[in-house]
């Protein structure tokens, strides 16, 4: 990565999306320090992109500013993660209600393919993950609320930080189709007390899962 070849802006938001990363694929691990002189011989870069790279992670929770001793890849307490799930279920199970009631018939459908594409992904545990995510953030655009949706992206970076253990544990991805399905048929009888009390309910139970 040449330093030269990229805005200041363009340059540290880079290094972010790359570090990001690593730390979601266990690369960087949750309690390691972060060795700044390393990372920036790696990347070819000088160490003032890469500590604002670093800002931006603290900013959303994935890394750990410490006085004198530098940054560490966060790691996420019983209790932080209760508080995320809990505000993530209040969060979604909101604009759950919401598309429930207001969607298109064409975005329905385009959620229901999305859910398809889950059932196909069960035997593929990246590509749930992946699917998992792209219906939840899908939903969150119908419901249209750009406030709600920086949010729930922001707690959803930390929610990462845990996910291998929520759905790595036996018999819970299953668990969490079965809690898609029920969240899918709610949305399409257009029923949004039933669509919100489904995403509370796969929310709890994926807390369940985490802990």
């Amino acid at each position: 990565m040449a330093e030269t070849s990229l805005s200041p802006r363009a340059l540290y938001e880079k290094v972010a999306e790359l570090l990001r990363q690593r730390i979601f694929d266990r690369e960087l691990s949750p309690g390691s320090w972060i060795d700044e002189l390393k990372l920036a011989e790696e990347y070819g870069i000088s160490r003032t992109p890469l500590r604002e790279a670093l800002k931006v992670l603290a900013t959303e929770g994935l890394v750990t500013m410490k006085v004198r001793r530098g940054a560490y890849v966060t790691e996420v307490s019983d209790t932080d993660l209760a508080d995320v799930y809990h505000l993530l279920a209040l969060l979604e199970s909101d604009a759950a209600e919401v598309v429930a009631v207001k969607a298109t018939e064409s975005q329905l459908r385009e959620l229901e393919s999305l859910h398809q594409e889950l059932e196909k992904s069960v035997s593929n545990r990246e590509r749930f993950f992946e699917i998992n995510e792209a219906f939840h953030m899908r939903l969150l655009e119908i419901a249209n609320n750009r406030w709600r949706d920086q949010m729930v992206a922001d707690l959803r970076k930390v929610m990462k930080l845990n996910r291998h253990n929520s759905l790595l544990k036996s018999g819970r991805l299953e668990e969490s189709l079965a809690e898609h399905r029920a969240i899918m048929a709610a949305l399409m009888a257009r029923d949004a007390a039933a669509t919100a009390q489904r995403m509370r309910e796969h929310f709890q139970n994926g807390l369940e899962a985490a802990a």
